[in-house]
């Protein structure tokens, strides 16, 4: 997969105060990259650095092989953002909103519009006044207008702000859609690492200025001290004493969960079925990002 947006060893500082210190991530085609961590972090300010909108004190970052500062232009064509709200015309029309944002580039075709209302799922509504949008209307609204240019790279700062459950679940639906059938590369920062936990499948945290893990989602949520794998049983009154030598965890009256790694699982089901315990299930346990989130960064602290 084609690398779309690479940020290599960035530094900013205000003053001599350093906010962002050796910051590298990289997000490819497809990907949907959640980038977390503690207010104050660094993560707007990152975000910043890539959209051109703050200098680089030191660094650099290529979208589509371009250099920000150096091909701003060729380099910021291909990319879409949101940063906090998005802007559009409360008394306009959403498809009157539309029709401005495609007046800023060349070539938006009447089909093009028509095809991005229909992605955002807006087309029951693009006729009303914006004003008696939801806000979560609003948020697919601005995410049209984001990718009205056919961007390959899309930014949101946290675009799932306010948003109820159900605006919430049509966001992750649509962010879904854009990675995998345009193949759009997606960096999204937000607070509600749970979402995430939903539909990104690359995670980069980033604590006191600079990066301090980046990894596909599932290698984050792995625990790198302990191996619980988790066993559903018919009884769970005599496990201490048939597994004697391992460190067992009763959960409830029909699981338990062993801390063992997974090669060894197979030496737990012997003894099991040699005691004549039914097993129906196992599988090894995972962290929440949001755990995972807590345990790398010791919570949601600025030092």
């Amino acid at each position: 997969m084609n690398t779309i947006l690479k940020c290599e060893n960035l530094y900013k500082t205000f003053g001599k105060k350093e906010i962002l210190k050796n910051v590298s991530l990289e997000v490819k085609e497809g990907d949907i990259l959640g980038f977390i961590g503690p207010n104050g972090a660094g993560k707007t300010t990152t975000i910043k650095l890539i959209l051109g909108l703050q200098n680089i004190t030191k660094g650099r970052v290529l979208i589509n092989g371009y250099d920000v500062e150096k091909e701003f232009t060729k380099a910021i064509e291909k990319v879409g953002a949101i940063v906090e709200n998005p802007d559009m015309y409360m008394y306009l029309t959403g498809y009157e909103n539309l029709k401005l944002v495609s007046n800023l580039y060349k070539n938006i075709s009447k089909e093009r519009i028509d095809k991005i209302v229909r992605l955002v799922k807006l087309e029951n509504r693009i006729n009303d006044k914006v004003s008696k949008y939801s806000l979560g209307m609003r948020q697919r609204l601005g995410i049209a207008q984001a990718i009205l240019h056919n961007p390959n790279l899309l930014i949101l700062d946290e675009p799932t702000n306010g948003l109820d459950p159900e605006g919430i679940k049509e966001m992750r639906e649509l962010l879904v859609s854009l990675a995998e059938k345009e193949k759009m590369a997606i960096l999204i920062s937000s607070h509600n690492l749970a979402e995430l936990d939903n539909f990104c499948n690359k995670v980069c945290i980033i604590k006191n200025g600079e990066v301090i893990e980046t990894s596909d989602i599932e290698n984050i949520k792995k625990d790198k001290i302990t191996h619980f794998q988790i066993f559903e049983v018919n009884d769970t009154s005599n496990i201490k004493d048939i597994l004697t030598e391992n460190e067992i965890i009763i959960l409830n009256k029909t699981t338990f969960k062993i801390n063992i790694e997974k090669e060894k699982v197979d030496t737990i089901v012997e003894k099991l079925v040699k005691s004549k315990v039914r097993i129906y299930s196992i599988k090894e346990e995972e962290k929440t990002l949001e755990e995972a989130f807590f345990e790398r960064t010791g919570g949601n602290v600025i030092d």
